[in-house]
Order: C-alpha cells, then structure tokens, then sequence
C-alpha cells in the first residue's frame, strides 16, 4: 500500500493544521473567509463514495467537530461545506465560515475574484485557534 500523498495543487493553496483520524485538516490561504478543508489519507480517492463506509463516517464525524469548532471560534452566521472535485480530483471537503457583508455575501465563494493570501503570523494565529478548538491537548 502506498503512502498518502497530497494532491500538489492542494499543497499550494493550502496550509496542514494537523492530521484527525482520518483527515488532514489544512487552511486555505485566502484571508477574505475562513476557510478549512478536510482530505481523507487515502490514495486514488475521488467521490465521497469510494471512501469505506468505515471512512465515511469518520468524515461525517469529523466534519462536524471541524463545523462546530469553527462556527465557535467565528461566530459565522452559516457553515458552508461543500465537495466539488472539478480542478482537483482528488477528495477534499470544504468548510467555510460565511457572514452577512462578507465578500460575494450570499454567493458561493469559489470563482469570486483572487485570493488574498494571509500574511504568515495571521496564518499562524488562526491555524493555532482551530488546532486547539478541534485537537485539544
């Protein structure tokens, strides 16, 4: 069996808070929402259905502590998640903190104008916040 190995195109955009049962839970670097994701470590996995039942609920399980964390930690009027797939093939679930007068309010978020990145410590600040909300010590 081979080792996990992250999409390059994720590993570009994103940034590893730290590994859940399943998942790895990284930041997107684009400061305009809070935006996490979650990746399943398991190779040549593309659709929520070629996960193990097994594996399917640990998702399920670990997407709602990863909502609620950041909802807590946001104060977001509303949770999106979403799965698309379409530029990068390989699974990964999506969960973005959305509010009233944030940018494309109430739009999706994905194809609205250009990313801005975070400046490192920002990153870091909020990457720590997440970490100690979901993997407390």
């Amino acid at each position: 069996m081979r080792a996990f190995e992250l999409d390059p195109r994720l590993a570009s955009d994103t940034t590893m808070i730290g590994r859940l049962g399943l998942c790895e839970l990284r930041l997107m670097n684009d400061r305009r929402w809070p935006w996490l994701l979650l990746v399943p470590q398991r190779d040549g996995v593309t659709e929520f259905h070629d996960l193990t039942p097994l594996d399917q609920t640990m998702l399920t399980f670990e997407t709602g502590l990863v909502s609620k964390a950041l909802k807590n930690l946001t104060g977001a009027a509303k949770i999106n998640i979403g799965a698309l797939g379409n530029i990068v093939p390989m699974f990964h679930l999506h969960i973005v903190a959305r509010s009233d007068g944030d940018p494309n309010w109430p739009g999706p978020v994905w194809g609205y104008g250009t990313a801005e990145t975070y400046e490192a410590a920002a990153a870091d600040r909020f990457a720590a916040d997440i970490r100690q909300a979901v993997l407390p010590a």
